[in-house]
């Protein structure tokens, strides 16, 4: 960041920790809508309009998201601010997302009415679905970046001083995870998990995923539950209770997806972010140890996917039949979680070298 850009920053407006929490809490309402349709979709037959329920609740938490967003610019142009210096740090692309967003889901209704409701795959492929989560993100993180750029929040807060940070975090990991629900291993419930990994799905375990399905969705989700932690861990001493806060927003996802049909896996859900939050607050990861940071980005996966194979083994009786699958899942999630870990670890700058002429 160029000095000019830093000092453009410092004289824009910084919003209150209060004014982030309403905006997580408002964003939180959004996101729940959201939650809400995706049950509807997977759970409701038939559905023939776009006027229902959840969408009230998904669009009203819109209209109300927005227009706090746009009070908090409003009340700097009041005070005389013009353009962006009128615009809260961190704030910016949120205010971009919203006409956007806005775009979307009108063209969203065109869309319902010209070719119906989507009640298959191609309800995450729709442009208009796709363009509205993505602004959405933009929407519900405002608070994360706003923290992320407040000088004041020290190298290593408290759950609390970071929770609208945390709880924004967890709804877009919530976003990116309902629009790959093609690929979320956390969806499917205990007998199709054992089948899957016993590569007899069907045999006696219901329907359910392939292995093939079943191993490339672990694969998929590993990297949507571990990239937000890892890239809090690039800015700060992540507090424990963080993993905790995150993956119990994903458990209510995945309940919404399924109607809350495998409680078993959705408690597993959540243990294991407990799981993770004791190893942030063992390995800090934070710190700058680019060492204790893949460790980490190891350990976490394993931890929990042994959880994934043993609550589906312990609902069902049994472990899978085909050892080298139940045993090597979890491992190979640590290391595709090792090798995210490398990549995203902070590196130091090389430092200069001073070339002598001979």
């Amino acid at each position: 960041m160029s000095d000019k850009s830093v000092a453009a920053d410092i004289a824009r407006p910084r919003v209150s920790y209060r004014s982030d929490m309403i905006t997580a809490v408002l964003g939180g309402w959004f996101v729940v809508g959201l939650i809400l349709d995706a049950w509807a979709h997977n759970n409701l037959a038939d559905l023939e309009t776009f006027f229902t329920p959840w969408h009230g609740v998904f669009y009203s938490g819109f209209v109300a998201t927005a227009a706090w967003i746009c009070w908090q610019v409003l009340r700097n142009m009041l005070a005389g601010r013009r353009g962006r210096a009128a615009v809260p740090v961190g704030y910016g692309l949120a205010v971009i997302g919203l006409p956007i967003f806005a775009v979307a889901a009108v063209g969203d209704g065109i869309w319902h009415t010209v070719l119906g409701i989507e009640t298959s795959l191609n309800i995450l492929f729709s442009p208009t679905h796709v363009v509205g989560v993505t602004s959405m993100a933009l929407i519900v993180t405002a608070p994360l970046r706003s923290a992320w750029g407040d000088p004041a929040t020290t190298a290593a807060p408290t759950v609390g001083r970071l929770l609208p940070a945390v709880l924004t975090t967890a709804f877009a990991t919530t976003l990116v995870l309902l629009f790959v629900q093609y690929g979320n291993a956390l969806v499917w419930g205990p007998y199709a998990i054992v089948g899957a990994l016993s590569v007899d799905p069907g045999s006696g375990f219901g329907s359910g995923p392939s292995p093939i399905e079943l191993v490339s969705s672990v694969a998929v989700t590993n990297v949507v539950l571990l990239v937000p932690l890892l890239l809090l861990a690039r800015r700060w001493r992540v507090p424990p209770g963080t993993a905790t806060v995150v993956y119990l927003v994903v458990a209510a996802l995945c309940g919404a997806i399924t109607a809350f049909s495998y409680p078993e896996m959705l408690l597993m859900i959540v243990l294991a972010g407990a799981c993770v939050d004791g190893l942030l607050a063992w390995l800090r990861p934070g710190d700058g140890s680019r060492g204790r940071f893949v460790a980490f980005a190891a350990l976490a996966p394993l931890v929990t996917w042994a959880l994934f194979v043993a609550f589906a083994a312990g609902s069902v009786g049994r472990l899978p039949s085909v050892v080298e699958m139940w045993t090597g899942v979890p491992v190979t999630a640590a290391l595709l979680g090792a090798i995210v870990g490398v990549l995203a670890a902070p590196h130091p700058l090389p430092s200069s070298v001073e070339v002598t002429a001979h």
